[in-house]
């Protein structure tokens, strides 16, 4: 009878012969660079300090840019927030700057009214002396500009034209928010051991970020600083790519030492990001690579002599760890299979059978007393049918987009669920539950409002947990009662339903 063969065995013998053979290989190979490595050692100071550089000055623009476009972004956002909160006095519209700046991380947010009165958190004031742009009679264009604000560190002011905007019964032409330069600086801050250094320029070469270019440069103006060290030429070249925001480099020697210096425009900005390197640090950098890399070479051949004793058992176990790598990625397979099982694709929210889970472990915490606060808000989309039927199904899917943006806005301390083509159910608990009544409020103004704009109108129906309630379905056949009454209000109100 044929032996039957060990594929565990047969791993490790054809590994253990592999390794002789690599053993073999790095040998040769470990002396051969130890030579080439002393060679290439001056050669590739250059190139690396100049590569290094444009990387980091190019990520660093990067993240400025990144950090102004995600504000414009965020103020976007705010005036859309405050537009839907009815604002009915300078009180309540301090609160909700107040309230956005909170929730959106925006510092020194503020809107201008069509007289140039500056609202904020705190206060208002009148923002035409202290405000460049507010010079200007219509606002129509994002502008960024750096100030000073009374001597203290510069900003960066970004404004937003606010079209539309009516706050209070009076028109809004602008909203702004400043951001404080040393907080930028934090953000880019790096802690590489003092081998690269980072400044923030103007177009006339002046220092905005307050930090140090090199021993040589320090927090002066640019092309003073470096005035002693290169040609007129070259500095008058400089001037000029600072000027018409180009990106470029430089190299002097100072004290005995090159310097590299490498400069990037930062997008939407007047600003240039410089980042300058001492070449000497890569050099001996590089050279003690390649003193240590002699040693280790000669030592490898002994170490990996050695090694292949000990790689069998290594291999064993590394086959081992392999196997349970394995039930792992399975395990995390599953994971992600039961969340696509529980998202709805079209919206991306909770769907269905998240409902089903979640009501059957509410129904445990009902029969238990574990809970006390508790709501049910069902939301019924009107007319999708006939969206459906008149504008194709495409619409209709943008219109379920839509309302289901439009509920998770509106209970953001809700769980939102889509468990049928135009229903929805959010489960309020905590502060959910607590401000319930004036979220539902707002919800049923905006929409109908959104009658008349002939925008997403959803029904809205709720009910709150009491204690004759034994199950969630309890709760939720009042509270589609109620959904189904607010749709017949809605209807006479206007809005489509499956006939028209």
């Amino acid at each position: 009878m044929a032996r039957k063969k060990n594929p565990n065995r047969t791993f490790v013998l054809t590994a253990v012969i592999g390794s002789l053979l690599i053993m073999a290989m790095v040998t040769a190979n470990s002396v051969w660079a130890s030579k080439q490595t002393g060679v290439a050692t001056d050669e590739a100071v250059s190139a690396v300090s100049s590569f290094y550089l444009e990387a980091m000055a190019e990520r660093r623009a990067k993240t400025i840019s990144n950090l102004i476009n995600n504000s414009f972004d965020l103020m976007g956002k705010a005036v859309a927030y405050i537009d839907d909160e009815g604002v009915d006095s300078q009180e309540a519209l301090r609160g909700a700057i107040g309230k956005v700046e909170s929730l959106l991380g925006l510092n020194r947010f503020a809107l201008v009214d069509e007289d140039n009165i500056v609202y904020t958190h705190y206060t208002t004031y009148t923002g035409g002396s202290r405000h460049a742009f507010l010079s200007e009679a219509e606002i129509t264009d994002r502008t960024i500009s750096t100030v000073s604000l009374y001597g203290s560190s510069k900003l960066l002011c970004l404004t937003s034209p606010t079209p539309g905007l009516s706050i209070l019964n009076k028109p809004f032409k602008a909203c702004f928010v400043q951001l404080d330069i040393k907080d930028i600086v934090d953000l880019l801050a790096l802690d590489d051991q003092g081998r690269t250094h980072f400044a923030l320029y103007s177009k006339k070469g002046g220092n905005l970020s307050g930090t140090e270019l090199g021993p040589v440069i320090s927090n002066h103006n640019l092309f003073e600083a470096i005035r002693p060290f290169v040609p007129q030429e070259v500095l008058r070249e400089k001037r000029e790519s600072f000027e018409s925001e180009k990106e470029g480099s430089l190299s002097f020697a100072s004290d005995g030492m090159e310097e590299t210096l490498v400069h990037v425009p930062i997008q939407g900005t007047d600003w240039e990001m410089a980042v300058l390197i001492r070449e000497g640090v890569i050099r001996d950098q590089i050279r003690d690579i390649s003193e240590k890399t002699l040693a280790n070479s000669r030592n490898q051949i002994i170490f990996t002599t050695v090694s292949v004793l000990a790689l069998a058992v290594v291999l064993l176990i590394q086959y081992h760890k392999l196997s349970r790598d394995k039930l792992k990625a399975e395990k995390e397979t599953s994971r992600a299979f039961k969340t696509m099982a529980n998202t709805d694709s079209l919206t991306g929210i909770r769907n269905k059978h998240a409902y089903a889970e979640n009501e059957a472990l509410i129904n445990q915490q009902i029969q238990s007393g574990a809970i006390e606060k508790l709501a049910v808000v069902i939301g019924d989309i009107n007319g999708l049918k006939y969206v459906n039927d008149t504008q194709g199904h495409a619409a209709g899917d943008q219109l379920i987009k839509d309302a289901s943006e439009m509920l998770c806005k509106a209970f953001s301390h809700g769980a939102v669920f889509r468990i049928g083509g135009d229903e929805f159910v959010i489960l309020l608990q905590g502060e959910g539950f607590d401000t319930m009544d004036e979220v539902i409020g707002a919800l049923n103004r905006r929409v109908e409002a959104n009658i008349k704009a002939d925008k997403v109108v959803v029904s809205i129906g709720y009910a709150v947990l009491t204690p004759q309630d034994r199950r969630l379905g309890d709760v939720f056949e009042r509270a589609d009662n109620m959904m189904y009454e607010r749709k017949k209000a809605l209807k006479q109100m206007g809005a489509k339903t499956r006939e028209n």
